[in-house]
């Protein structure tokens, strides 16, 4: 059942002993609306836990500053950026049926909660968090807006993706003006890499593959690879944004690897193909200009179909 902003603060301010679930492969904007939430709860006299199936990236552990847990049994289950059950990993497997509420800005939600407060249209989910704090007349704190703020600058690209909007601008004013320390934070996530993050990035785009004359470009990332420079998956996060940066390509692909025969696909459009629409072919999903899926197979046969899929909907827009 999709809610209304105001019918979703309702419901939160009659709940205690919430749990926050955020996804699997943890970025920004999933930790930043936990955190945030788990912030703006606190606030409310709540009790609150998070949960998420992997450990916090080394890059985003300053979220959880002064977050503290605490010992409770949830009688109230919140998602945050989550878009399918699927995404949420085994270590929250207990939880899958049984969130109570779904906050999220993937058009491609399954609908999977209770409740779902969606808004396609957002940045990210920071900003529907951003706007719950008002609608529960909590006011803005700097512990608040630092986790927010990160949400919605990594999920933009630091305001420089499509997705960015207005509202994004405005309400990212409203946290800077809590006395965030905003250009660290931009710094941080978006100018500063270390010599290993580096050097796999050479061999990433020295390896870099273009196909249909140069409208679609597509790099690999596999387990071997992580092992050899020393860096995790997590420190590569926005390792997907590589081959969009290529003049004239319009599709940029990365295939990730996770497991024996398991490869994580990410797609990113520059302006006429909505990836969400490849991405739903192949049972995953996301944003007109972001979205993502999961194949198994041999890499081959996985790369045979995504070029497929990514050749199909640039012959539709020439």
């Amino acid at each position: 059942m999709e809610i209304t902003m105001k019918e979703a603060a309702s419901w939160l301010a009659s709940q205690d002993d919430l749990l926050i679930l955020c996804h699997r492969n943890p970025d920004g904007d999933t930790l930043g609306s936990g955190y945030g939430l788990w912030h703006i709860l606190k606030a409310m006299g709540k009790r609150a836990a998070i949960r998420c199936s992997d450990p916090l990236p080394k890059k985003l552990q300053y979220l959880a500053e002064g977050y503290l847990e605490e010992d409770f049994e949830p009688r109230a289950v919140v998602s945050v950026d989550i878009a399918d059950q699927q995404l949420m990993g085994e270590g929250l497997a207990p939880w899958r049926d049984r969130v109570d509420l779904a906050i999220d800005h993937h058009p491609s939600n399954t609908r999977f909660a209770a409740r779902l407060l969606l808004e396609g249209e957002s940045a990210a989910t920071c900003e529907l968090i951003c706007l719950l704090a008002d609608e529960l007349g909590v006011s803005l704190t700097r512990e608040m807006a630092t986790c927010l703020y990160t949400g919605m600058a990594t999920d933009t690209g630091c305001f420089k993706f499509n997705n960015t909007t207005p509202r994004t601008h405005r309400l990212a004013a409203r946290l800077m003006e809590t006395g965030i320390d905003y250009a660290w934070i931009n710094r941080h996530h978006f100018d500063t890499k270390t010599r290993n993050q580096l050097a796999l990035e050479q061999q990433v785009i020295s390896n870099m593959e273009y196909h249909f004359d140069g409208a679609a470009a597509l790099i690999i990332l596999t387990e071997n690879m992580y092992q050899i420079f020393g860096v995790t998956e997590a420190e590569m996060d926005g390792v997907a944004a590589i081959p969009r940066k290529v003049e004239g390509v319009e599709v940029g692909i990365t295939i990730k690897e996770r497991g024996p025969q398991e490869y994580k696909i990410s797609l990113r459009s520059a302006e006429r193909v909505n990836v969400s629409a490849v991405c739903a072919t192949l049972g995953g999903g996301g944003h007109y200009f972001a979205a993502g899926c999961t194949l198994k197979g041999p890499l081959p046969e996985v790369k045979a179909r995504i070029l497929e899929a990514v050749g199909k909907a640039l012959e539709e827009q020439a």
